[in-house]
């Protein structure tokens, strides 16, 4: 089973309450698929406002969210290499995704071109 796995533009989206995006993720939910994020994602958009992050606080807590680790921030400076850009956080993004997954980015550009480097077939959709 595929998962979405969501870059910062898809969360800050969501604490926005941005209808599409949470249309597509009440869809996704209905249909099992899983959530995916790193915890550097979460740093990007946190800012702990009391109750003002309410939105993201609850799905965050529906969210796989897996750490960056030595190994993951090198592979993601290799991958940066290849495709010749710079947003490290974008890189891990792509490495979190499995084949056949979808990644939910409010930069689709950067992420095609990180995926076609990786060579990770995925679907990138835009938010």
């Amino acid at each position: 089973m595929s998962t979405l796995v969501l870059d910062a533009g898809a969360l800050v989206a969501v604490d926005r309450g941005d209808r599409a995006v949470l249309a597509r993720l009440r869809a996704a939910d209905r249909h099992g698929v899983g959530l995916r994020t790193n915890a550097i994602v979460v740093a990007q958009v946190w800012r702990g406002h009391r109750g003002r992050q309410a939105t993201l606080a609850k799905l965050l807590a529906a969210v796989d969210i897996r750490a960056v680790d030595e190994a993951v921030g090198r592979a993601a400076g290799v991958l940066l290499a290849q495709a010749g850009t710079s947003d490290p956080i974008d890189a891990t993004v792509v490495l979190l995704a499995e084949p056949g997954d979808r990644i939910l980015t409010g930069d689709p550009d950067d992420l095609t071109g990180l995926a076609v480097a990786a060579k990770r077939q995925v679907v990138i959709l835009g938010c």
